[in-house]
């Protein structure tokens, strides 16, 4: 089918309907265009303290529509970002993050030109023509270019938009979204997501969600892909490369969407057939799998050293073994659709995934839960390891630090143990329930374990998540 084709169809048209793409219709509530209201600039960040300047304020966005164009070879990348956002205050003015390697061509805000300028490293400052009043959606549409540059994280670490010798791996965890589009990227303002990638013929360009459209045009092609669930920008993708894909679909019949580097093929295959098995057994333990889609994105980027769970489909820079996997894939559940408030409570992603990769590990017939638990727990208790808890992992680039992983999920396995299985584990389905498709705090969860218990477990929490020690008694 051919690009031209589709737009007849209307497949294009109808996914930039469904997600505000064009005029915004203003809801009826009161005109408040004479209430004497203030009006001040969104404050330049979300307030998260290890990233101060990361998503932005007076505005929640309800949908991102990213039209981009990306030529592998010159690694230029075009893109026209249509941003539809709610005024949680009333603004004058507001900030999106987008990183100066991409040059700014023009925003308009509800379809009239508005005056920008740029700040610090990715604040880009926004003055509407009319100001925007608390509680009235609105639309932004960024026009930009340039080459995208990876981040360099506070640990060293590679994020964002990272060319690869045959497209890019786009993984933007914790600050790299803004590397490829203008946006709020703090994990807690999320959003709904429609990507539409043109490429050279030859590569494939692999996004979150379903992919609904599909077109070639002499000698590019388009892709569209949709995610309809809310969706926190660093967990937004659009690898790209020399892809095989295979399809399948779990028990349940979740349609599971993987693509290979073929440099990988051999080395993953026997591993990505796990995939269903893994969403069935993760399902049986944690409730229903949040998303329409599952899958995986194997790239052949070893320099890059690490995977992602990027929504619906992880995102891996080589062939990972099955723990790993099932590490990236419980993030689904832990991380994706229950997503952190603040940086510094990471465990909540990363002690909960590590700690369902044991469970898989256990599972499969690898070492259980309790065995790997006492392995770590012969560390001295000297060791640095322990100086390190996990609700505390001293600064951001601290975030990704062992501990966090390791002794995060030795909480939940002494939690667990400490409750007994039944109960241990509707607390867990009942975080992923209640929480679904939102932001929470490690202060909520324990209240939920308390409630569901009905055990007070201020000292356990304290010992395993707070203090800079070896426990001994929980």
């Amino acid at each position: 089918m051919t690009l031209r084709n589709v737009l007849r169809r209307g497949v294009l048209a109808t996914v930039a309907a469904s997600t505000t793409f064009g005029s915004v219709v203003t809801p009826a509530v009161g005109d408040p265009a004479h209430d004497g209201s203030d009006f001040h600039a969104g404050a330049p960040g979300a307030g998260d303290p290890y990233f101060p300047f990361a998503g932005n304020g007076g505005f929640d966005v309800r949908n991102y529509t990213l039209l981009l164009s990306y030529r592998p070879r010159s690694h230029q990348l075009s893109g026209t970002a249509v941003v539809s956002a709610l005024a949680t205050e009333n603004l004058s003015r507001f900030d999106l993050d987008l990183r100066r390697d991409m040059a700014v061509s023009s925003v308009a805000v509800d379809g009239h030109r508005a005056h920008y300028v740029r700040s610090g490293k990715q604040e880009l400052v926004i003055t509407p023509q009319s100001k925007l009043h608390a509680g009235r959606p609105f639309t932004v549409v960024v026009s930009y270019a340039g080459r995208p540059r990876p981040v360099i994280d506070p640990d060293g670490s590679l994020d964002g938009w990272i060319p690869t010798d045959d497209g890019a791996f786009v993984a933007g965890e914790p600050q790299g979204s803004p590397s490829w589009f203008p946006g709020s990227d703090h994990p807690s303002d999320k959003a709904t997501f429609t990507t539409i990638v043109t490429v050279p013929k030859g590569i494939s360009v692999v996004g979150n969600g379903r992919l609904v459209a599909h077109a070639s045009y002499r000698d590019r092609q388009t892709f569209v892909w949709r995610e309809d669930k809310p969706m926190a920008t660093y967990l937004s993708t659009v690898s790209l490369g020399r892809f095989q894909v295979t399809r399948s679909r779990t028990p349940d019949g979740i349609p599971v969407y993987v693509a290979v580097d073929p440099r990988e093929r051999a080395a993953s295959a026997g591993v990505v057939a796990q995939i269903p098995a893994i969403i069935d057994y993760f399902e049986r333990l944690f409730g229903p799998y949040p998303f329409g889609s599952t899958g995986a994105i194997i790239d052949h980027a070893h320099f890059v050293g690490y995977a992602l769970e990027t929504q619906t489909r992880p995102l891996f820079d080589r062939a990972p073994d099955a723990v790993n996997l099932a590490h990236e894939l419980s993030h689904q559940w832990y991380g994706d659709s229950v997503s952190l408030t603040r940086w510094k409570e990471i465990w909540l992603n990363e002690g909960f995934a590590s700690y369902a990769s044991w469970l898989w590990s256990g599972h499969s017939g690898g070492p259980t839960p309790q065995q790997l638990f006492n392995r770590i727990y012969a560390t001295p208790a000297n060791d640095s390891f322990w100086k390190i808890p996990p609700a505390n992992p001293g600064g951001p680039a601290g975030i990704f630090a062992g501990p966090i992983y390791a002794r995060g999920a030795m909480t939940l396995q002494a939690l667990r143990v400490k409750l007994g299985d039944r109960v241990f584990f509707q607390i867990m389905r009942d975080w992923a329930r209640e929480h679904r498709y939102g932001n929470a705090r490690i202060s909520a969860f324990i209240r939920l374990a308390e409630h569901d218990s009905g055990t007070n477990l201020r000292s356990f929490f304290d010992t395993w998540l707070y203090r800079p020690a070896k426990p001994t008694s929980w």
